[in-house]
């Protein structure tokens, strides 16, 4: 009787054994679902409530002159992210992008190169997946400016008594960046990603060169800073199988 059943237990064990790496792969692909990268490009528009802290330089002239000065306009930029998709549901990853913002059409800008680590919750609505996450990390912001020169008039010497202060300051910050935004799925592979996001960089408002010693601390928000919109691709194992 016990030699009959002996087969009957070696079987069973053998099938318990088949069946166990399947579950854990299972179990496994449950909690890690996709992969995916990509490259975006974003336009924005980003404002200062004092021009001072957009060149952060007062030594640029009078302080009528630098009130003067633009405090706000548009940029533009592009960059991209690597990220690892859990339980269907969670994205973490890296990123990083750099935005330049024209000034006065002399040269002048701020230029912007931030990168750091993301996470986002997101849901499945068919091949749409809308999501919300936050960004943090760092960054550097450098201001160029370059003043207007007045025209020469024709036939006349040029003005060598006259000077044009030019200013480059570069200030690193950290940031924390909330985003809100949604993916279209064009197929398992590939989606169009579209984002909205508002940057809050906190460093050194202003530089050495101003007069302002007593503004600068760590703990400033900086300026300018204001919405971009992104728009690009993404690729990879988007939708678990």
């Amino acid at each position: 009787m016990v030699l009959a059943l002996l087969p009957l237990g070696i079987m069973a064990q053998e099938q318990g054994a088949a069946d166990t790496p399947k579950q854990e792969s299972r179990s496994s692909s449950k909690i890690f679902t996709g992969f995916s990268g990509g490259m975006l490009l974003h336009g924005g528009y980003l404002f200062s409530d004092d021009p001072t802290k957009v060149f952060s330089n007062t030594g640029l002239g009078s302080p009528d002159y630098v009130k003067g000065l633009p405090n706000d306009g548009f940029c533009y930029g592009l960059g991209g992210l690597l990220r690892v998709h859990f339980i269907n549901h969670v994205h973490l990853g890296a990123e990083g992008y750099v935005s330049t913002m024209p000034l006065m059409k002399t040269g002048s800008n701020v230029r912007t190169g931030w990168g750091g680590a993301f996470a986002d919750f997101y849901t499945n609505w068919g091949r749409t997946r809308p999501m919300i996450g936050l960004s943090v990390g760092g960054g550097t912001m450098k201001r160029l400016y370059v003043p207007k020169q007045d025209p020469v008039e024709s036939g006349s010497a040029p003005d060598e008594s006259t000077t044009y202060n030019s200013s480059y300051v570069k200030t690193p910050f950290f940031y924390m960046d909330p985003y809100i935004g949604m993916e279209i799925g064009l197929n398992n592979h590939i989606a169009l990603m579209i984002r909205i996001d508002y940057m809050l960089p906190f460093g050194r408002t202003n530089s050495g060169l101003t007069k302002l010693g007593d503004d600068v601390k760590w703990s400033n928000f900086m300026t300018p800073s204001g919405p971009r919109l992104y728009v690009g691709v993404m690729f990879g194992r988007l939708k678990r199988n």
